[in-house]
């Protein structure tokens, strides 16, 4: 039964974003609630995209603080699956930390945004440039890197 799960959770994970994405009943409780089940089904069979879709929705859109810590771990998972979006997410929320799960850390906020500049994501890019370049997160003033990423922008 769990390797059909797997094996199901893309289709799971677009049937969920197709329900989303809807623009009728875009109010209806019912409807957003059918989407969040499919996409925790999606995401808790280790569907990438689906852990980094709804991690971002329970973090950020989330009722109270277990559902956004909830959400940064589904975050976690997407980002060390290599989603490039989670990987800047990641990385923001510990650089800034938050509550007593995610401990600020400069050398993981660190990690997070190299993997998600590796991939070409804008405001790691960026924000990797600014730390080269303003010496932040531990790093000393390094202009050539920091020229570097901001080239790849």
């Amino acid at each position: 039964m769990r390797l059909l799960m797997k094996v199901m959770a893309p289709v799971v994970f677009w049937l969920a974003y197709g329900i989303f994405r809807m623009r009728w009943l875009k109010a209806s409780r019912h409807r957003h609630l059918l989407a969040m089940k499919l996409f925790r089904l999606a995401a808790d069979n280790g569907h990438r995209r689906a852990l980094s879709v709804y991690g971002h929705l329970l973090h950020f859109r989330g009722d109270g603080i277990a559902n956004r810590v909830q959400g940064a771990i589904y975050l976690q998972l997407a980002a060390d699956k290599g989603d490039s979006k989670a990987c800047y997410q990641m990385g923001r929320i510990f650089e800034q930390g938050f509550e007593h799960r995610f401990v600020a850390d400069t050398a993981k906020a660190l990690h997070y945004y190299r993997r998600a500049a590796e991939q070409q994501h804008p405001l790691a890019l960026r924000r990797l440039a600014d730390v080269y370049r303003d010496g932040e997160l531990g790093q000393a003033v390094d202009l050539e890197t920091a020229q570097r990423w901001e080239a790849q922008i």
